[in-house]
């Protein structure tokens, strides 16, 4: 006989959000992985990370569209929208930080960790109904 408690399935909603901030996680490492192979190979730091950070993005256009979303979309239209949503984010997060850092006097760190989760909730909401519709994963 099971001591195990059956506990009710997690919104789809919540699974999507997870999934997107682990896909954001392997982004980043992804990033920073290739951002540090790229300069130890001697590239210039500039190139290096446009290099890096176009390697987590196309990561993050896969794995979102294949695993959190589950959409069937695919082409130029989803992908010129996610291109589209992750430069919109990255404005608004140097934005946030300017302000945060700039003007409020926050440190760096502090600054970036204050912007960063409203910016994910917006980039993840405009991913979820306007980059690949409303589908729900399996």
């Amino acid at each position: 006989m099971s001591t195990a408690v059956a506990r009710p399935p997690l919104p789809a909603l919540m699974v999507q959000l997870a999934r997107y901030g682990l896909v954001g996680a392997t982004n980043t490492a992804l990033t920073l992985a290739a951002y540090a192979a790229l300069v130890a190979l001697g590239a210039p730091a500039p190139l290096a990370a446009a290099a890096g950070w176009s390697a987590g993005a196309v990561n993050g256009y896969v794995l979102n569209r294949g695993w959190t979303f589950a959409s069937a979309l695919r082409g130029m239209r989803p992908a010129a929208r996610y291109t589209t949503v992750a430069l919109l984010g990255a404005g608004l997060d140097a934005a946030g930080v300017v302000l945060l850092v700039g003007h409020e006097g926050l440190p760096r760190l502090a600054g970036e960790m204050a912007i960063l989760p409203a910016v994910t909730a917006l980039t993840f909401v405009l991913c979820r109904r306007w980059v690949f519709g409303r589908a729900m994963p399996a």
